[in-house]
């Protein structure tokens, strides 16, 4: 079995900073995508950002210039650094990563449990 596990997320001021970690674990082959989505209360769940294995960005509108999505293809892990947070930052993130287990040749889009954000003075 496979599993996103996310860390990082907090209680900051407008302004501040947080890093975002998501480990996968697991009988795990590849990873393709990897990335960030995140929801808050009463709107839709949304793409912040993604990396491809190759390193590709992209990048919500909303946090361009403020968020950094990176990875480690060793340790199978998928960051996002967040500078100059904002109230409307605040959200539950989720990782998601499309992932290929050991000897099966399809990838399953994955998900973790969330990490809540909030950004509040």
């Amino acid at each position: 079995q496979v599993q996103l596990v996310e860390s990082g997320g907090g209680l900051v001021q407008p302004g501040e900073s947080l890093r975002l970690s998501c480990a996968a674990s697991g009988s795990i082959g590849s990873i393709k995508t990897m990335g960030w989505y995140r929801q808050a209360p009463g709107k839709e769940r949304e793409l912040v950002a993604s990396i491809t294995s190759d390193g590709i960005t992209n990048y919500a509108d909303s946090v361009k210039g403020r968020f950094t999505v990176s990875r480690d293809n060793a340790k199978d892990t998928v960051y996002l650094q967040m500078n100059s947070l904002k109230p409307e930052d605040t959200a539950v993130y989720f990782c998601n990563a499309d992932i290929r287990r050991l000897y099966s040749s399809i990838f399953i889009n994955s998900w973790g449990q969330g990490t809540q954000v909030t950004v509040s003075s």
